[in-house]
């Protein structure tokens, strides 16, 4: 079993950020300074072409800390952030970027290169959510929330329809081809975001991939604007989503 190693600490605004590796995979753990006796825990995906402490990353985990007290983790996925690119990634990489500068769709490129990374990818999660559980502020029995959007979707759907310890989910803005038979194995609480103007993501493929969720409660939150337009206020919708369906943190009994 890979154990986790924490790299680097820093603080700022009752939120201790700690830079750690599982493995070789870099990812970054942040969690209330004052901690609780123990809290849920909030694994999440970064986007395509992103990292782990990319802007939506790192103000996410601040709404979830500071708002909820929670711990938020999120792993550089295979071929990003501090993570060497492969021949492969390149060039499925150059491929996205022909077809982009000709105008042709970059659907079929980004789907299959998205599940290739999601395959290698999910493993990794595994073993991240093992050695995270076993950190006594988080605990091996707790409560335990996804949380991607875009690439984050293509690996969360794989990820959380083979992981039981996921309780809720929130995912959007990715195409059904290889993911929705994934999701009819999904029936944890999932909130879905889809931009009704996406140049790349038609309505019938976020719709498609909305309803093949198995989920009894699943809330679809449609909004006006193109694809890199959703709205910051979705980021609020989703920790209430998760303050609700993980609870709260203990507090340390007297």
């Amino acid at each position: 079993m890979n154990s986790l190693h924490f790299t680097a600490r820093s603080s700022s605004n009752g939120v201790v950020e700690r830079d750690f590796t599982v493995g070789d995979v870099p990812g970054v753990l942040w969690s209330p300074v004052s901690a609780a006796d123990r809290a849920p825990l909030v694994l999440m995906g970064h986007g395509g072409g992103n990292h782990k402490k990319h802007p939506a990353m790192s103000g996410r985990a601040r709404l979830l800390v500071a708002g909820c007290g929670f711990h938020v983790a999120v792993i550089d996925a295979p071929g990003h952030g501090d993570r060497p690119r492969t021949a492969h990634d390149e060039a499925e990489i150059a491929e996205l970027f022909r077809a982009r500068a000709a105008g042709e769709p970059e659907g079929p490129i980004v789907v299959r290169y998205n599940d290739h990374l999601a395959e290698l990818a999910l493993p990794e999660y595994r073993a991240t959510l093992d050695a995270l559980q076993q950190l006594p502020e988080i605990g091996a029995d707790g409560p335990v929330g996804y949380w991607g959007i875009n690439m984050g979707t293509a690996i969360g759907i794989p990820f959380v329809a083979a992981e039981p310890r996921i309780t809720a989910a929130v995912f959007g803005q990715h195409w059904p081809d290889v993911l929705a038979e994934k999701a009819k194995r999904i029936t944890v609480p999932i909130e879905f975001d889809l931009q009704w103007d996406d140049e790349h993501i038609s309505r019938e493929e976020g719709l498609a991939l909305f309803d093949a969720f198995a989920s009894k409660e699943k809330s679809l939150h449609v909004n006006s604007g193109a694809h890199k337009e959703l709205p910051r206020f979705e980021a609020d919708s989703a920790v209430r989503f998760f303050t609700r369906h993980l609870g709260a943190a203990t507090t340390p009994s007297a």
